[in-house]
């Protein structure tokens, strides 16, 4: 049976992307199957909905090209952690709830132990991981999968590929998590492994002490360990002295093929007060950006979240919920904490209903109905521009832009037609519109300025 499963989830991991794969197929199971039914475990209602109306030709599909081909095909949840499965028709054993991800990666360290977990004296082998930091647990899309795959990557060869590993992002978007992740399963795979996890406030304060206070074992702390994770690296950014003390112990590290991951909220070129040998040195790995989750992503975000609290969200509620955060995860999960803690203490369901009361309480200071008006003048006054130049036939390069943006975001935030964009930024033609949603589209991929700018701005619109 597991054979069988094994054998459906590569061939499908052949034809979609791997953002679909991770988030979607990778927690699945097969449970049963005969002539009559086959039964499939999904980890929660989202999935399970998405499989019955998105998936399920295609895994009929891909059964049928391994000989199965049975009457009917049936999705049930298994809730994290638990070997019941929801509907409680029947109870499950031998189900492995391990990441099918871990079956296409090496579950091995190539690293001898000279390389790696080399004992000594006196020091303390890991420092700061928290372990609900996992993979397992990490909610993996397209905004997110190729830091996860470069995190995998670097937890099976730590120190030979993509060091520094290099993170940046906005506040609240699992770098945390996803750096944190790779500690805990290098001290999974490799538990002699030396990993220390701190935040560059730490990593400031501890040498501030070390230069007033002549303390011994700050070097020793930094340079004798196999994986420094250093969290929020912009704070040192205008400290001369202790960028300096971090190049030498960056060094020290990376020519002893020791692994180093940092995050930021910049990437290094746009770190302003950054020095140029720091700079070129964390350019040398892999920079990746770790960008707001879509709204799919969101949605099993949520569903995951609440599974892990016992509680199975319908997906109405969770659509409602990702529909109308969009700032950041930790505000996301904030919005379905504070549900399910009104839920419980009044005794009723977390339903749609009281989703919108609570949420209506929290959003009240935001526009409750955005119009185009407000989204020209936004962009406008963001880029110190008059709206009626905004809306104006020039072609200045400092216009066109912020024009550009605009359109945008009437497309993305107000789903507003072509031609009905072209209209409100004075143009005729709606191939205007086309080519300039479709530039920004890409840029927003490509170019870290570009993608700030149509941050900030959509987050002004919501604040």
């Amino acid at each position: 049976m597991n054979a069988l499963w094994q054998s459906v989830l590569g061939e499908i991991e052949l034809t979609v992307s791997h953002a679909t794969y991770t988030t979607w197929y990778k927690n699945t199971e097969l449970v049963s199957h005969n002539d009559e039914e086959l039964v499939i475990a999904v980890p929660n209602i989202f999935a399970k909905k998405q499989f019955e109306v998105k998936f399920n030709d295609q895994i009929k599909k891909v059964l049928a090209n391994n000989g199965v081909e049975p009457k009917r095909i049936t999705y049930t949840i298994i809730v994290a952690g638990k070997k019941t499965r929801v509907n409680r028709e029947t109870t499950l054993d031998n189900v492995d709830n391990s990441s099918m991800a871990d079956a296409l990666i090496p579950q091995h360290n190539t690293q001898t132990s000279s390389q790696i977990g080399r004992p000594t004296s006196g020091l303390s082998v890991t420092g700061n991981l928290n372990p609900r930091y996992t993979f397992d647990n990490f909610i993996v899309g397209s905004s997110n999968d190729l830091a996860y795959t470069a995190s995998r990557a670097v937890a099976v060869n730590p120190g030979i590929k993509y060091n520094p590993l290099y993170f940046y992002g906005g506040v609240g978007l699992g770098k945390t998590h996803l750096m944190q992740a790779v500690g805990n399963e290098i001290m999974k795979l490799n538990p002699a492994a030396r990993v220390l996890y701190v935040s560059s406030e730490t990593f400031v304060n501890e040498f501030l002490d070390y230069i007033r206070f002549k303390k011994k074992g700050f070097s020793d702390k930094y340079r004798n360990i196999d994986v420094l994770i250093v969290d929020d690296m912009q704070f040192i950014a205008n400290k001369e002295k202790t960028q300096e003390e971090f190049f030498h112990t960056f060094n020290f590290l990376h020519q002893n093929n020791k692994q180093i991951i940092i995050s930021s909220d910049k990437p290094p070129r746009s770190i302003p007060t950054l020095t140029e040998r720091l700079r070129s040195r964390f350019e040398m790995g892999m920079s990746i950006d770790v960008q707001m989750p879509d709204f799919e992503t969101r949605c099993a975000i949520l569903s995951a979240k609440a599974s892990l609290s016992g509680v199975e969200l319908n997906t109405e509620t969770v659509e409602y919920l990702a529909t109308n955060i969009k700032t950041n995860i930790r505000e996301l999960e904030g919005a379905l904490n504070q549900l399910l803690a009104y839920a419980e203490l009044h005794g009723i369901e977390p339903d749609i209903t009281t989703a919108e009361g609570l949420l209506g309480n929290v959003r009240q200071s935001r526009p409750q109905h955005l119009t185009s008006k407000q989204i020209i003048d936004r962009t406008a006054k963001h880029f110190q521009l008059q709206t009626e130049e905004m809306c104006s036939v020039k072609r200045d390069k400092h216009i066109v832009v912020p024009r550009q943006i605009a359109m945008y975001l009437l497309r993305s935030e107000l789903h507003l037609s072509f031609p009905k964009i072209a209209g409100e930024l004075g143009r005729k033609d709606h191939t205007t519109a086309i080519h300039s949603v479709e530039k920004i589209e890409k840029a927003i991929k490509l170019d870290f300025v570009i993608r700030e700018q149509v941050a900030s701005i959509r987050e002004k619109l919501y604040a």
